[in-house]
This record gives C-alpha cells, structure tokens and sequence, in this order.
C-alpha cells in the first residue's frame, strides 16, 4: 500500500498564560514600596528589591536569592530570612498586583480558563450518523468548546492500489486532561482539606503508654546516676 501522509497538529499550553518575564527596578534598585505610609517598615536595600523583582518571575525563592546576588551555598536560607520580612512581603504583592494589571490575568479569568477544559464534554464534538456510529463536527465548535482541545490531528493517505485505491482522511483529537483542570479548581475554591492522621491504626495513639512501674525506674536511675561519686562527697 502506497500511502501520502499529511499531519497538522494543534496544542494549546495549559502552563503560564502570560509568560516568564523580567523584572527591571529603576534608579538606585529602590522600590517605591509603603515606607511613605508605613514609617514603621524599613525601605528596601538595592538587593532586596532585586529580590522582590526576581522572586516573581517563577516564585522560587532560591533561585531569586541566587539571580539577586545572595550565594548560592545560603540561597534557600536567605530566601526563607528575606520572605519573612515586612517590607519584602508587601513588595511581592504589590509586583504581583502590577503584573496582573498590565497583563489583565485576574484569578477569576484563569479559573474560567480551567473551567472550559474542566467541565469539557466530547459530545460537544461529535454527532451520531443513521447508524449511530459517531463522526467529529467541528463546524458549530465555540471559541470556549475549542479551549479545550489539546491536540488535533489530521492523516490523509491513499489506501489500496489500481482501480480500488481511495482517499483515506482520518481526523483524531485530544481534550485537555479534565482531571488536573478540575482538582485545580477544587484547589483554588478550597474543596480538598487535606487530613493527616495524628493516631495510630484504629485510634491507637502514635505512641505506646510506658507502664508507670517503668517511669518510676527510669526517673531512679537518672537520680542515681546523677549523684557524685562517694569520693567527691564533702
């Protein structure tokens, strides 16, 4: 069989809508934050608003520590130091706030963006022919339906040889994966509370009770052991 095969392929991204991008501080490196409002609060150094800047990039602390000229060997540990203080905090928030403005990405609009590929349904794709064998149908597809396609893949080829050769086209598609869109919803409007089990199987505590006989032996042995030696008694 002869075959002319012929593939478009289609994905849409489910990472970052708005992309990675840097962040630039002006004049001395210091940020404009709310020292004027809040006296109380210290006025960034140069670094630590290279930090604020870079810290929202991809919100690892780490490496923002490193890009902002921390050493590498104490990266994760000044991260941890310089996101607890009360000028660094209010500065992220208010990078974050800057971005999501000029950007227009609000977290209602990405969570419409998660519901589209969430509640996505393949009989909005598909008709039923007389025999009610199904065939695709893209013709009434919205722009919210089409959202949801991850992936569309259309094959053409030439099928049998002479007089019985025909034209094949096969036409496949992918939904996103409605299982991760939907957990991230359930996420984001707090459904899932995660448990952890401080007891141990069927109510057991964690931890066997000492009998109080061994206490008992256990606190006259300490004594003992903390007496002087009878050459050290006055």
């Amino acid at each position: 069989m002869s075959a002319l095969t012929a593939a478009t392929r289609r994905k849409i991204p489910l990472g970052d809508f708005a992309g990675p991008s840097r962040w630039q501080t002006a004049g001395s490196g210091r940020s404009a934050a709310s020292s004027a409002t809040r006296p109380d609060v210290p006025e960034l150094t140069p670094r630590q608003a290279r930090f604020c800047a870079e810290f929202v990039v991809d919100l690892n602390g780490e490496q923002a520590a490193i890009r902002a000229g921390y050493s590498p060997r104490t990266a994760r540990s000044q991260a941890s130091r310089l996101l607890t203080k009360a000028n660094v905090g209010p500065e992220i928030a208010r990078l974050q706030a800057s971005r999501a403005e000029r950007t227009d990405i609000t977290a209602d609009r990405v969570l419409a963006e998660l519901a589209k590929l969430g509640f996505a349904n393949m009989a909005d794709y598909m008709q039923a022919g007389l025999g009610g064998d199904p065939y695709l149908d893209f013709s009434a597809l919205s722009r919210d339906q089409a959202a949801a396609l991850q992936e569309v893949t259309v094959d053409t080829y030439v099928e049998g040889h002479g007089d019985e050769a025909r034209d094949v086209k096969r036409i496949k598609f992918k939904l996103a994966d409605k299982r991760a869109a939907l957990v991230d919803i359930g996420r984001h409007l707090g459904m899932f509370v995660q448990k952890h089990e401080v007891t141990g199987k069927d109510g057991e505590p964690l931890v066997a009770p000492v009998e109080p006989s061994k206490i008992a032996l256990l606190l006259l042995n300490m004594l003992q052991a903390a007496r002087p030696p009878e050459s050290d008694r006055g």
